[in-house]
């Protein structure tokens, strides 16, 4: 069967009314991060329904499993698509819906977490049923898995890739229904500032390191850092890698007796574009503390990487890019652009090995008062996530 005739085919079964109808649904369902099981279940249940085969909760934290199910057409390869179950908190300042309402309001689904990515988690489904009831020739398997703990340690991704493979894989991270290639990485780096403690009436004899630590704190955030990067990649992430002293563990805890601190740590989040070494952050971190040493001899820390998750970028000529064009092409027209992001995605723990593209409704702003997505968005993710499929899977 023709490529376009096939996914002419299966639009045409793709259950629009459904599609809007769960959204609304599983906005109503927190899912905030560690608290995934309802979520979870919610979709086993939509899969169980529906007939998709190894349907499960799969094991991860306790409480804290990933939705995974499939739908087999024969021999052939393995599709899949993929997106967290975990959001952020709610957000203060909600005033035209509530943060869990579902509320269906001009042609609007509002939901906390809609965008980041209940709704994309929805499409995909929907996209599954639609391929299947549409009868094209396919073969392979089409598998969904809804992810835990992304907002952690990415570890329901890393449980997934680990029990499954994949040929092709879709992530659904919110895109603007654009095409993204990758993200950027994310390290961490654990500074303490080491002083000397002294009761506060001898003020004289310490060194206070809350101080030291606001000098090196002054010193990261003024860091512009900007690695050697291939022309195409730098167009895509741009020049700097960024750099921001996000977190403070400084001086005593709260409700117990004072004295001037002898240690203060300061987390780094460093966000480097994909092709950025550990070792090139680590330099311009020293970079910055030794010009802190410079200014004040009193100056001392010690650095510790904390984290490291890795950036990812897809070759634009892959077969899970030009796919995913193809799919775009067949339902908007016209040329897709090709354009990747600054915040991390579960690619960081299997784009290494698994083939993957970005692509899902909604973009920013995101976990934001009265946070809300267009059915005609919800519609249009549906149909190119229908649309690759057929693509990816066509005899």
């Amino acid at each position: 069967m023709e490529k376009s005739a096939a996914v002419a085919k299966a639009l045409l079964f793709i259950d629009e009314d459904r599609v809007v109808s769960l959204v609304r649904e599983v906005c109503r369902i927190p899912s905030v991060l560690g608290d995934e099981l309802a979520f979870a279940k919610f979709l086993v249940g939509v899969m169980t329904d529906s007939d998709f085969s190894d349907v499960r909760l799969q094991e991860v934290l306790p409480d804290r499993p990933n939705a995974v199910g499939e739908l087999d057409f024969g021999p052939g390869r393995r599709v899949v698509l993929t997106g967290h179950l975990d959001t952020k908190p709610a957000s203060i300042g909600w005033t035209e819906a509530a943060p869990f309402s579902g509320d269906l309001i001009d042609g609007y689904v509002y939901g906390h977490g809609i965008m980041d990515m209940k709704a994309a988690l929805v499409c995909q489904i929907v996209a599954a049923e639609a391929v299947r009831a549409s009868g094209v020739p396919i073969s392979g398997r089409l598998a969904f898995a809804g992810v835990s703990d992304h907002m952690g340690d990415q570890t329901g991704s890393i449980r997934y890739f680990d029990e499954y493979t994949a040929d092709l894989c879709v992530l659904g991270e919110l895109s603007d229904n654009e095409i993204y290639l990758g993200h950027r990485g994310r390290y961490y780096f654990d500074i303490t500032a080491q002083g000397r403690s002294a009761h506060t009436c001898h003020k004289p004899l310490a060194i206070n390191a809350n101080v030291l630590a606001a000098k090196a704190i002054i010193e990261l955030d003024a860091s512009r850092l900007t690695p050697e990067l291939e022309p195409w990649v730098r167009e895509l992430f741009g020049e700097e890698t960024y750099m921001a002293p996000g977190r403070v563990y400084g001086g005593l805890p709260p409700g117990g007796p004072s004295m001037i601190p002898d240690e203060c740590v300061i987390r780094v989040d460093c966000r480097p574009q994909p092709g950025v070494s550990v070792e090139t952050v680590r330099a311009e971190v020293e970079r910055c503390l030794e010009n802190v040493r410079r200014a004040d001899p009193r100056f001392t820390a010690k650095v510790e990487l904390a984290d490291v998750k890795s950036g990812y970028v897809a070759d634009p000529q892959s077969e899970v890019v030009q796919t995913m064009m193809e799919a775009v092409r067949l339902v908007r027209g016209g040329e897709p652009q090709l354009r990747a992001a600054g915040w991390l995605g579960d690619t960081a723990s299997f784009g290494d090995k698994i083939p993957t593209v970005i692509f899902g409704p909604g973009g920013e702003p995101v976990y934001c008062p009265n946070e809300k997505l267009s059915v005609a968005d919800i519609v249009e993710a549906t149909r190119v996530y229908t649309a690759f499929s057929v693509l990816a899977l066509l005899k």
